[in-house]
């Protein structure tokens, strides 16, 4: 059902004419984020302040109309995705800079800002932004606090919510709020530490302070080449045992080594059977130290070919391969799809063997790539999807896949959020009453159900229209 127009007229009366967009064809560049799930909002919202947003969400909670909050698209677990319609409430005009205060080493930005351009700006005073994921040159600071996103460089720094200092949010009803601090020993609730990866379910973020971090002096990148997936794995976990924690420790297989040096020409072994990418930072004498170690590390378990970036560029452009991987995937088949569960690193040889073996099995080739220091897999089956049948095995296989990871002790995701695409498999690692409990910090904060509805719980009522959609049956199903 479409929106009603009294609400369409009343929206631009907020945000004005030009900003709320309903045209069906329009609409449809909304209709998705990265991952393979699609829906149309009703309308898209694209607020330029804090008191836009909230008049916008009061209006919705009059209305009990769904309100998705939006940044760049950039998700890869459906959580932007208009799964019931309503306002994709797009944040992207909201993109300043506040301020960068370089004696507290703090910034305050709307969550609009784009990851890496707030690096840039903070470089001028010798600071930097860590959390850095791989679609850092598009996704927002707003999405990345919602979704307590990640990137190569959390092993060592921490994710997205490590770097969070405060967010003023608006919450169902429509009220602005200031939570938390600048104090990293917070008193009481934690209320900001709930909201971070809270996915667009409990608020909507209209502004972040984060801190930034000195760049290091400086920093050296290597890459290594080794004879399987396997050997590789060991040495990751034989860096950690050494009492090394790199800035960044990055995996890659064969078939994305292959993709990637053919779109990238970084220098990538293509003979290898996996490469590692690691990086330490600090002064130059520890890097070095560092350095040496790693190599000895490395060269104990197979490593070989191992080569450090001798410039800025060199770098830059092992770093391009890497962040890049999944696109250059394109070269293989048009389409992917990702988990990104967590194991503990010495379960990285059986997990990425168990995730060949259900790739053989549904005859899909798969990819991986992913944060090899700490665990967190990205599993990249490749598809066409103009293939007859083809989503519905890739689903199956991916279910597959993070059903190995919690048999061998890991989490459902590590960085990408819950979404819509893992929601399902929630009972696998929370009780009845555990999900019980989440709800109802949900309910309290959005009582009505408004705020980005089917996401992180469970939804019996999507369960029941996609098996209905299969089967031509109804199906009753309850989750706690």
């Amino acid at each position: 059902m479409s929106m009603q127009p009294q609400v369409v007229a009343e929206l631009r009366s907020v945000v004005g004419r030009d900003h709320v967009i309903d045209g069906a064809n329009d609409l449809r560049i909304f209709a998705r984020d990265a991952s393979i799930e699609g829906a149309m909002p009703d309308a898209v919202v694209l607020p330029a302040n804090s008191a836009e947003v909230a008049a916008v969400v009061r209006l919705a909670a009059k209305h009990r109309v769904p309100v998705v909050p939006r940044g760049a698209g950039t998700g890869l677990s459906g959580g932007a995705v208009t799964i019931r319609g309503g306002i994709a409430l797009q944040m992207t005009r909201m993109r300043r800079i506040l301020e960068i205060d370089p004696v507290g080493q703090t910034a305050l930005v709307e969550p609009g800002v784009v990851n890496q351009e707030l690096s840039l700006a903070a470089a001028s005073h010798g600071l930097f932004y860590a959390p850095d994921p791989s679609s850092q040159k598009a996704c927002t600071i707003g999405g990345n606090a919602a979704e307590n996103s990640g990137g190569p460089h959390c092993l060592y720094y921490g994710v997205t919510t490590n770097h969070v200092l405060g967010m003023e949010v608006v919450f169902a009803d429509g009220s602005v709020h200031w939570v938390s601090g600048d104090t990293p020993d917070r008193i009481g609730l934690d209320l900001c530490g709930i909201l971070v990866g809270s996915e667009g379910t409990l608020c909507t973020i209209t502004k972040v302070k984060v801190r930034l971090l000195r760049q290091p002096p400086t920093v050296a990148t290597m890459l290594a080449a080794f004879p399987t997936v396997e050997s590789a794995s060991h040495a990751v976990s034989a860096v950690i045992a050494r009492g090394i924690v790199p800035a960044a420790l990055e995996m890659m297989d064969q078939v994305t080594v292959g993709a990637v040096e053919a779109h990238y020409h970084a220098g990538y072994p293509t003979d290898a059977g996996a490469v590692l990418l690691v990086e330490v930072d600090g002064i130059a004498e520890s890097t070095r130290e560092l350095m040496s170690a790693i190599r000895e590390v490395l060269a104990a378990n197979e490593g070989y070919a191992m080569r450090e970036a001798k410039t800025p560029a060199e770098r830059e452009l092992l770093w391009a391969g890497r962040k890049g991987a999944i696109g250059a995937l394109g070269r293989i088949k048009p389409n992917y799809y990702l988990h990104d569960g967590v194991v503990p690193r010495t379960k990285l040889p059986q997990i990425l063997s168990a995730v060949g073996e259900i790739g053989e099995h549904y005859k899909l080739p798969v990819a991986n790539v992913f944060h090899a220091g700490d665990g967190n897999l990205h599993p990249n089956i490749l598809f066409d999807l103009r293939d007859h049948g083809v989503l519905d095995q890739v689903e199956s296989a991916g279910e597959e896949m993070l059903r190995a990871v919690i048999e061998f002790g890991g989490a459902l995701s590590g960085e990408h959020g819950i979404g819509l695409e893992k929601s399902a498999f929630m009972p696998w690692v929370f009780s009845p009453d555990d999900l019980y409990v989440m709800h109802q910090v949900k309910d309290v904060l959005d009582p009505d159900g408004i705020m980005n509805p089917g996401k992180v719980f469970p939804d019996p009522d999507r369960k029941r229209a996609r098996l209905a959609g299969r089967t031509g049956l109804a199906i009753e199903a309850k989750w706690w």
